[in-house]
């Protein structure tokens, strides 16, 4: 199991790899080894979390959503299939994390009396300064 918080746990098995050719440097090494790891993960079908938390994943994971609700990832900036994977996962349990934050309610607020006050003197100085640059009447 991949613990993703105190909550969230992952099944391994859920999570599908593959090894795909890298783009890049790499010398001759690019074109003979498949370092680079694509990630898939079934956001819609996994019971890892509640649905309040697949709503924010999908929402967090943008484009790299299918429209199945798998979630894709791509990791080939190292030169090992061992280092891209796990930095695959760690992407994957960070995404995870973050939508696992419950964000904070915005409250409304009214501006204050003093902020008003304030801020119809600046748009009056402003107005001012603005008409000093105008020509002179003619008189």
């Amino acid at each position: 199991m991949i613990r993703v918080t105190p909550r969230i746990s992952l099944d391994p098995r859920e999570i599908e790899i593959s090894f795909v050719r890298a783009s890049g440097p790499g010398g001759q090494n690019v074109n003979k080894v498949s370092t680079a790891v694509q990630l898939r993960f079934d956001v819609r079908r996994s019971k890892a979390f509640s649905d309040d938390v697949r709503a924010r994943l999908e929402k967090l994971a943008g484009s790299r959503l299918t429209l199945d609700g798998v979630l894709v990832m791509t990791a080939q900036q190292h030169r090992s299939q061992e280092r891209n994977r796990q930095d695959a996962i760690d992407r994957l349990v960070a995404l995870i994390q973050a939508a696992a934050v419950v964000p904070k309610p915005r409250r409304a607020t009214r501006p204050t009396l003093g902020s008003k006050k304030r801020r119809l003197e600046s748009k009056t100085k402003r107005s001012g300064v603005k008409s000093m640059r105008s020509r002179p009447g003619v008189d």
